[in-house]
């Protein structure tokens, strides 16, 4: 039996003459979906797939196919006759355009097999004259294909040979995506051996040493390391740097790729014509004082090096310069180019060097690329990639990056080993504005890679109405995190005259397996959401933006103008600060959800024009109706039914007026304007959905010690399965007393359970706070049986996929991530907004 290795991604083109068997070789080897046959692309176009004259449109329409399998990283496998150079010539510069390699599976029994195959198939009667032609043309360019650019070539002759034949997918060298780590990925070395034998030791590495104490090899009880390249040139040791380097990626302790430097030396010790300079004659000469033996060892070693890497289910990628996410796992010449050397705009600087092209700027891809080649004073993330050639040999320092924990970790260079011609503190790249968002970034349809939930689409026209609602109200993006997510509420009540009822919620978390639950009070305000920083200078300095913070609503508006948000920031911080806040996080800032009482304080036109409209027009004209209707019964007229329905009408607007002047008391300026904090979401590398709510609640009720005058307390209840009548009897004592009602969570907090994630609250209001949302007379029997059909499958749906955005928007902030990634999930939060739910609900 013949093997046949084909990269998993890469172009096959299947070659033979008509009646070689090709379509039953793909159909045998490849699932339909990755077979792209011309015979049915010329059928696509003209109906008729042995039309001839249709085979240049039916071509067209094949590489457009290809084209878009192979953009989206599918093995893709052309099924034509291909014998002819000009028609492999297009697939070849096809496999060139996506960056994958192309694959070249000969088919040539004997002609008189295909000639039987043809005669068998009555749509095949072109004569024996065509076969002998295309299998003259095919063995023509049989020597060539190589040559043809087709990086592995494969030819079968015998019709026992084709049968028997086994495909074999192999995964490309740079595919290290089960590798998880945790690594450390070290910065250009450039000869500076003593500076990573510091390194690696403050890393945690153990060294091995040869007879003559030079070490070769250092392994860590729990990582790996990962060179980007540029070993070489210029420093006082490369031969040691190599030495050590070659033996822990021998020994499995660690991966390199390539740099220039390598490249640039490899054809040097080939005898290839370079020119020695920029450090290389240092390195040639010091190798000169080592063994033939070792330079060769070297030569195989550079030559056996990969352009890059992709580790981590894709999240990780190093290349020695980087790379760009079209390219991250492909093969081809060109990403080898960039890997090794980046790309440049064809000018030069007044040092005489290239100027790069900044790719950094418009990346967007969702790796985090880890890359050297250019020398910055001091590492910085750049969208998602970060640049880890901190200028050893140039007197700077060398830099390793700890993955996943993205912390750096840098030792100073002993000295100046090689004078710069650029000076390390000037800037290698044009000017950039790291924190101008891209319109193209939101806009049309989205998909936001989520760690709690996977993949949430965001359709176009959702991404619309956020997109005019943010751009004209929300608070500067800098300052925006997070944004909460809609909160759904229990199931319908079967109780009497009960829209809801915490056993409801209750039941709803024990079916999934939850039952320690916590029972918050709902505070009779609006939800929001507080960055704070610790001083004045966080926040340019974090965050881009002079501020204090931010204060704003669940849409992204602030409450308040800039001078009163900055004085309840400066009252916040205080208490914070009084309550151990930021020493006990360890960070200079920290985003709260929270609760701004009174509600009047947000939504003062929405309660005159709306509420307060209604009940004022229900307590002018009812009270009119109830009198002349009693005056019409005292005459004797039957009028009791209507009377009786219009004084309950009036009982029901007194209630609506008295639950909503409920949330409403007199605030001048911030005086009354309370803060009820119940969560703390993130802070400086870190975020807290993973701690319990009794630690979250803790934290408040030590900011309501120290700031009463500012911070109001939030009252709970922790039940299980066996109290949930002190539940009941909770939600009923604050219902009774006029309180909205209470939200239920799961005591943990986040719960994943064997369904996905749990709901991270049950909204439960009482009845005459529903009064509000449904209007005076929704306990009325004929509304109320109406109501009671709620359908809230799809609000607890958008709870969840806003839950999970929310949650990714905290990671990204906390883990310092571009703005650009953040705002994705906040924007796809308002833009989620728009779906059509009942806004009841």
């Amino acid at each position: 039996m013949t093997k046949i290795d084909v990269p998993a991604l890469s172009l096959i083109v299947l070659v033979g003459a008509s009646g070689s068997g090709k379509s039953t070789f793909a159909r045998k080897h490849f699932l339909g979906t990755e077979v792209i046959s011309s015979d049915f692309c010329r059928g696509l176009v003209s109906d008729d797939e042995n039309d001839q004259a249709a085979t240049k449109d039916a071509f067209e329409v094949l590489n457009f196919i290809a084209g878009k399998r192979l953009a989206a990283g599918r093995l893709t496998v052309i099924d034509a006759t291909n014998v002819q150079p000009d028609a492999r010539k297009e697939l070849v510069n096809l496999a060139r355009e996506y960056d994958v390699l192309p694959v070249a599976i000969v088919l040539d029994p004997p002609e008189r097999v295909c000639v039987e195959r043809n005669a068998q198939r009555a749509d095949r009667q072109f004569g024996s004259k065509v076969i002998v032609r295309q299998r003259s043309q095919l063995k023509r360019g049989l020597r060539s294909l190589k040559r043809e650019g087709f990086r592995n070539v494969h030819v079968l002759s015998d019709v026992d040979e084709i049968d028997a034949v086994s495909i074999e997918r192999t995964r490309l060298y740079n595919d290290l995506t089960d590798r998880t780590g945790p690594f450390d990925v070290i910065g250009d070395v450039h000869g500076c051996r003593p500076e990573l034998e510091r390194l690696l030791t403050e890393l945690g590495y153990t060294f091995t040493r040869d007879d003559a104490g030079r070490p070769v090899d250092a392994v860590h009880p729990s990582r790996q390391a990962i060179f980007v390249g540029d070993l070489v040139d210029r420093g006082p040791d490369s031969p040691g740097v190599l030495r050590l380097v070659m033996g822990m990626v021998a020994n499995g302790h660690a991966y390199c790729v390539p740099g220039n430097h390598e490249d640039k030396l490899l054809r040097a010790l080939r005898g290839k014509n370079v020119k020695i300079s920029h450090g290389l004659e240092t390195t040639l000469e010091q190798l000169a004082m080592e063994s033939s033996e070792f330079r060769e060892q070297v030569m195989t070693f550079i030559d056996g090096l990969i352009s890059h890497y992709v580790f981590d289910d894709g999240k990780l990628v190093v290349s020695h310069a980087g790379l760009v996410e079209r390219m991250h796992g492909r093969t081809s010449g060109r990403v080898r180019s960039f890997c090794l050397y980046g790309e440049t705009t064809g000018e030069t600087d007044e040092f005489g060097l290239p100027v790069r092209y900044p790719w950094a700027n418009d990346y967007r891809g969702r790796a985090m690329v880890v890359y050297g080649h250019t020398p910055t004073p001091e590492p910085e993330w750049i969208n998602n990639t970060i640049c880890l050639d901190t200028g050893c040999v140039f007197g700077g320092s060398l830099t390793a990056l700890r993955y996943p924990e993205r912390e750096l970790v840098a030792v100073q260079a002993a000295e100046e080993y090689y004078a710069p011609a650029k000076p390390l503190h000037v800037a290698t790249a044009p000017a950039r504005e790291p924190d101008v968002l891209d319109l193209t970034d939101v806009t049309g349809r989205r998909v936001v890679e989520t760690t709690s939930h996977g993949r949430l689409s965001i359709r176009a026209e959702q991404a619309g109405a956020a997109l005019e609602v943010m751009s004209r109200f929300a608070i500067d993006p800098r300052f925006l995190l997070y944004l909460p997510p809609t909160m759904s509420p229990v199931a319908t009540s079967p109780e009497p005259g009960l829209l809801e009822h915490p056993r409801q919620a209750f039941e709803a978390y024990r079916a999934q397996g939850v039952t320690e639950l916590v029972c918050e009070e709902k505070h009779m305000g609006s939800r929001a959401v507080v960055l704070l920083t610790r001083d004045d200078d966080v926040a340019e300095k974090r965050f881009g933006l002079a501020g204090r913070g931010a204060v704003h609503t669940r849409t992204g508006r602030s409450f308040f103008d800039a001078s009163l948000t900055g004085e309840l920031l400066l009252r916040l911080r205080s208490v914070a600060e009084r309550a151990g806040v930021f020493d006990e996080l360890d960070t200079s800032w920290v985003l709260l959800d929270a609760e701004l009482l009174p509600w009047s304080a947000k939504a003062e036109d929405l309660l005159r024009n709306q509420y307060a409209a209604v009940g004022a027009a229900a307590r002018m004209s009812l009270p009119a109706a109830t009198a002349a209707l009693r005056s019409a019964a005292a005459a004797g007229l039957d009028v009791g039914d209507l009377l009786g329905s219009v004084e309950q009408r009036l009982a029901n607007a007194e209630r609506f007026t008295d639950a909503y002047r409920r949330y409403c008391w007199p605030t001048d300026g911030l005086d009354g304007v309370r803060l009820a904090p119940f969560q703390v979401l993130a802070s400086e590398g870190a975020t807290y959905q993973d701690r319990l709510h009794a630690w979250h609640l803790e934290i408040a009720d030590r900011m309501v010690a120290s700031g009463p005058e500012v911070v109001t307390p939030t009252r709970r209840l922790f039940v299980d399965a066996g109290n949930w009548d002190s539940g009941i009897a909770w939600w009923e004592e604050l219902t009774g007393a006029g309180g909205e009602g209470m939200v239920v969570k799961p005591a943990a907090n986040l719960v994943r359970t064997a369904k996905g994630l749990a709901q991270p609250g049950l909204k439960v209001r009482g009845q005459e706070y529903l009064r509000l949302i449904y209007g005076p007379d929704y306990t009325d029997p004929a509304n109320f049986s109406r109501l009671r059909d709620r359908n809230l499958g799809h609000k607890r749906s958008l709870a969840l996929r806003e839950y999970a955005l929310g949650m990714e928007s905290l990671e990204r902030a906390a883990r310092g991530e571009p703005l650009w990634r953040i705002h994705e999930c906040v924007f796809a939060v308002l833009a989620l907004e728009s779906e059509p739910i009942d806004p009841r609900l």
